[in-house]
């Protein structure tokens, strides 16, 4: 019988061990692929996942039922791995509340939308994709991330980041188009250099 995450927190609040191991078990892989992706230091990222579950568990009777627990997972793992580069002070204190062009690309037509989702699935080579993703901001990188490697909804990771629909739309087409648009400046690197060869 396979159980809901909502089912194995209860079994888990009522004393079933194995049941956490099992959530555990479940998102630790996604989890560290996840803030790897934000924070680019693997010491860094194992210590990120093992707070963000500790917080979880501490925190457990505070969930709320109705929702989800992995959105719930993620953000608090998306604020800690913040919290670390804030610390480091990679990024500025105030990159993830920063308004400025939240309306960016509001009005972009719906089918250069899936064309761009499609040319991004077109470019999930490995190599490809973590070159591109290597030059978006930290917040536009947890964004495709939590899209298309975990499956979120877009209403799912504006939870996540706290942000309302319609500015967690925004970023996210302005994330497709800055991908998109690296995606055709390398091609066309590429191409001028074997035409350089020939």
């Amino acid at each position: 019988m396979k159980f809901t995450d909502e089912e194995l927190i209860e079994e888990y609040i009522k004393g079933d061990q194995k049941s956490l191991d099992f959530l555990i078990d479940k998102y630790l892989n996604h989890l560290y692929n996840f803030v790897f992706q934000l924070v680019r230091d693997q010491a860094a990222s194992e210590d990120i996942v093992q707070e963000t579950f500790f917080k979880a568990w501490k925190n457990i009777n505070k969930f709320d039922k109705n929702k989800k627990f992995s959105t719930w997972l993620f953000a608090i793992a998306k604020n800690n791995s913040i919290d670390w580069l804030k610390k480091k002070r990679e990024i500025p204190f105030n990159s993830f509340e920063n308004e400025e062009g939240e309306s960016y690309l509001e009005n972009v037509e719906d089918e250069n939308v899936l064309y761009s989702e499609r040319l991004l699935s077109k470019i999930d080579s490995a190599n490809t994709a973590k070159e591109l993703l290597e030059n978006v901001s930290p917040e536009l990188r947890a964004i495709l991330l939590l899209h298309h490697k975990n499956g979120f909804s877009l209403a799912e990771i504006a939870k996540i980041m706290g942000k309302s629909n319609n500015t967690l739309k925004s970023k996210y087409l302005r994330a497709i188009r800055d991908l998109r648009q690296k995606f055709f400046n390398k091609n066309a690197q590429i191409k001028a250099k074997s035409g350089i060869c020939n």
